[in-house]
């Protein structure tokens, strides 16, 4: 796994950079001290996941996310932030993050949501994860703001596959669980979620779950 470290903060480049090191399977092939170096050097190394910072200079964490997610598609981006604000979290994930930690994690946490997001999983921490849900995405939003809404309503143009696909992951399902939960393979259901996703104009499962909640498919404390 190909790594590029991006922070304003010399100290926390250099100290990722020791820390990720050692690890077997993982390679740090840069750092950048803004989101504009982080775009201009991954565009040139391709790293398989960009560990992100969110307040910098020059161009932000999430500025440079949604910049990364159009020109290096390939590239998956890992936030990290002092700042757990919840429009922070919400703003990185739209951006196309897929993952938003806080700095306080521990070496190992960081290492664990590194290989998660390397393979395509989205993985946010469970405090940040918790008050989002309660808070952030289920309050009302202007029509305009939304992601995911069309004029006739993203909720019709899904078939009922589909829209109960959404729904099963908004409630945490994995490929396996919603395969099982609606009785068929796991390639149908990856057939549904690639679809899906197209429709809904998002990268990943953070932002499908996100969306999932503005259109009020799930509500605070449904499971599937």
């Amino acid at each position: 796994m190909r790594v590029l470290i991006v922070d304003d903060q010399l100290l926390v480049r250099r100290g990722l950079v020791l820390m990720l090191g050692p690890e077997p399977g993982i390679e740090v092939v840069g750092e950048a001290a803004d989101g504009a170096q982080a775009v201009e050097i991954a565009r040139r190394l391709r790293p398989d996941v960009v560990v992100m910072d969110i307040r910098m200079p020059v161009l932000d964490g999430i500025a440079a996310t949604e910049q990364l997610t159009h020109q290096v598609p390939d590239c998956r981006v890992l936030a990290l932030s002092t700042f757990d604000m919840d429009e922070h979290v919400v703003g990185a994930l739209r951006a196309g993050a897929c993952g938003f930690l806080p700095k306080d994690i521990s070496p190992e946490e960081l290492v664990t949501a590194l290989r998660v997001v390397h393979t395509g999983e989205a993985v946010v921490a469970p405090r940040l994860l918790t008050r989002l849900i309660s808070s952030y995405v289920t309050a009302p939003r202007r029509p305009e703001q939304s992601a995911v809404t069309g004029p006739a309503g993203v909720l019709d143009e899904l078939t009922p596959r589909e829209r109960e696909v959404w729904r099963l992951i908004a409630g945490g399902l994995d490929n396996a669980g919603i395969a099982a939960e609606m009785f068929i393979s796991p390639s149908t259901v990856k057939n549904h979620i690639t679809a899906l996703f197209a429709k809904l104009h998002v990268r990943d499962r953070a932002q499908a779950v996100i969306a999932a909640y503005e259109v009020g498919l799930i509500t605070v404390g449904e499971r599937s």
